[in-house]
């Protein structure tokens, strides 16, 4: 069990900071590259999950560290022991959940997004709907 938790401890950290980096980084491309190069959401996820995985690659080291600082201990096990199927699979086990649980709460900035997007979809109710003509014009002028 010890061996499972040691080997959660850094995924948890690793998966809150991916995910977390992911949908800001993606949610600001999008709004801002997406609008201007007219990129799909799909396209900014992309690119927000390299982004991500670039700062996971760098920051590995600190999150490790902080994981080391959180005072558990890897239990004193030989190699032979280490080597064990229980062993591995716990380990295993523990990497799994525990990178299941940071991407969960690496989802947080998505409890603030959605308020923006609500106020958006408020404020294009109040603007008027173009005309069958200015939408005719706008595309005979976008194909020239």
């Amino acid at each position: 069990m010890e061996i499972g938790l040691v080997n959660a401890l850094p995924f948890i950290g690793f998966g809150f900071l991916d995910n977390f980096t992911m949908i800001i980084a993606g949610d600001y491309i999008e709004h801002t590259l997406g609008l201007f190069m007219c990129m799909s959401t799909m396209a900014a996820a992309a690119l927000g999950n390299t982004i991500s995985d670039v700062i996971g690659i760098g920051s590995a080291f600190y999150v490790e560290k902080l994981a080391e600082m959180s005072g558990v201990k890897p239990p004193k096990m030989s190699p032979i022991q280490l080597e064990m199927k229980t062993s591995r699979r716990a380990a295993n086990l523990g990497r799994v959940l525990g990178i299941t649980i940071g991407c969960l709460l690496g989802m947080c900035p998505l409890l603030f997004m959605n308020e923006d997007k609500e106020k958006d979809k408020d404020k294009d109710k109040d603007k008027p709907e173009p005309s069958a003509a200015t939408v005719v014009a706008a595309n005979a002028v976008a194909v020239k």
